[in-house]
């Protein structure tokens, strides 16, 4: 069973930043993306940023300039979060996918960690 722990969270002014991180840990053999979603009250769930093993990046336009995805040691991502806006505001999950072992996918969410945007 893969598990997703995320950190990092918080309540910030518009303007501020915050550091989110999220660590895999399990039976794993390989990740191919890890990234982060977010959801917020009476919306859909979206795509804010992915990484893939070999380092490609894909951002949300919202929020292309302001954040930045990083992969350390492949099992972990942070989001740099700068600049934050009153609609950046959500329950943020981190997410992987990969294989637990040949022939086995694994597609794992983290329980979601939140980030208030206000003044």
């Amino acid at each position: 069973q893969v598990q997703l722990v995320e950190s990092g969270g918080g309540l910030v002014q518009p303007g501020g930043s915050l550091r989110l991180s999220c660590a895999a840990s399990g039976s794993i053999n390989s990740i191919n993306v890890m990234g982060w979603y977010r959801q917020a009250p009476g919306k859909q769930r979206e795509l804010v940023a992915t990484m893939t093993s070999g380092g490609s990046t894909n951002y949300r336009d919202s929020v292309k300039g302001r954040f930045t995805i990083s992969r350390d040691y492949a099992r972990n991502t942070s989001l740099q979060m700068n600049s934050l806006k009153p609609e950046d505001t959500a329950v943020y999950y981190c997410n992987a996918n990969g294989r637990v072992r040949i022939g086995v996918p694994f597609d794992s969410w983290g329980q979601g960690t939140q980030v208030t945007v206000s003044s």
